[in-house]
């Protein structure tokens, strides 16, 4: 018997596969990211509003996604390592929720390079010099093997790959995307100071895995002794980030006082679950420590120039 159904009957549940198709790449996508929303994307795109400054309310969907395409450059490249670990201690990824083939998430890998640099190419050459350094600390930190070496070493590649992803975010936000003003400068130089000297942070949770891998973490080297690399260096940016943007009394004292919290946090941790929640105040500071030019554009410039 020859169906007499209309080619158009098809349509919908065409159109509707399409659709789940679509959500469900788009969900896998946002699953590589989903560890870095807090750790990369808020701080950074945050910074970028108040460093910048800001050109129009137009560009912030496109600060943040350019900062989020480019930490999936990153995730993806990190995810395709060791997806054997990520089984172990973080089933929800793509790879080991088996959303996604370990060729096709490498194809995907190499797939985002030039399309970060295409992205880039949108706002000016200097934000595409920009991606190409991420790009390149990337293929330094996962395929060249830093994230296993010395936490001297991690750190640094660390700092300087957050300095790519804040330049370029800077860039795209900003009235000139060729250049970054002596504010924009300096906020990005002080956040490659903190990163470069608090990033081990996200490394407490992380003790039980790095250990069984052989990684030599601050908190692993250290023992006991490196909770006080928290407090002292948070202490101090707290108190010397206060000073540089010219807050008043009363933020400052908020800032301080928030920054001595988070290190109080790490000092008195014990368990893994501590640890996280520990980690989660920092990215606060953070993204409030990001935030700080923009108060020294309103306010602090009435009492002094950088």
């Amino acid at each position: 018997m020859i169906s007499s159904m209309s080619p158009l009957s098809y349509l919908p549940k065409r159109v509707g596969g399409l659709l789940g198709g679509t959500l469900s790449l788009l969900y896998t996508l946002f699953l590589f990211t989903k560890s870095d929303i807090k750790t990369t994307v808020i701080p950074v795109s945050f910074l970028a509003f108040a460093s910048a400054p800001l050109r129009d309310a137009s560009r912030i969907s496109h600060v943040v996604f350019w900062v989020w395409f480019h930490v999936l450059q990153f995730d993806v490249s990190n995810q395709t390592l060791d997806p054997d670990e990520d089984a172990k201690n973080k089933s929800d990824r793509p790879l080991p929720a088996k959303r996604i083939s370990l060729r096709n998430a490498i194809l995907l890998r190499w797939l985002l390079v030039p399309a970060c640099w295409l992205l880039s190419s949108l706002y000016s050459p200097q934000t595409v010099y920009a991606s190409i350094a991420l790009v390149a600390l990337t293929i330094i930190y996962d395929e060249l093997g830093a994230h296993g070496r010395h936490w001297i070493i991690r750190n640094l590649v660390n700092a300087l790959g957050f300095a790519s992803f804040e330049v370029g975010a800077t860039l795209v936000a900003g009235n000139d995307p060729g250049r970054l003003d002596s504010v924009a400068l300096l906020s990005v130089i002080a956040s490659t100071g903190i990163f470069a000297t608090t990033i081990h942070t996200q490394d407490f949770k992380d003790i039980e895995g790095d250990s069984a891998i052989g990684r030599q973490t601050i908190p692993i080297v250290f023992g006991k002794f490196a909770k006080y690399t928290v407090i002292i260096p948070m202490t101090l940016w707290s108190i010397g980030l206060s000073y540089m943007w010219h807050l008043d009394a009363l933020a400052s004292l908020a800032f301080v006082l928030l920054g001595l919290f988070v290190g109080v946090k790490y000092l008195v941790g014990r368990t893994i679950p501590e640890y996280q929640v520990a980690f989660y105040w920092y990215n606060a500071w953070l993204t409030c420590a990001h935030v700080l030019p923009a108060y020294y554009r309103l306010y602090g410039r009435n009492y002094a120039a950088i």
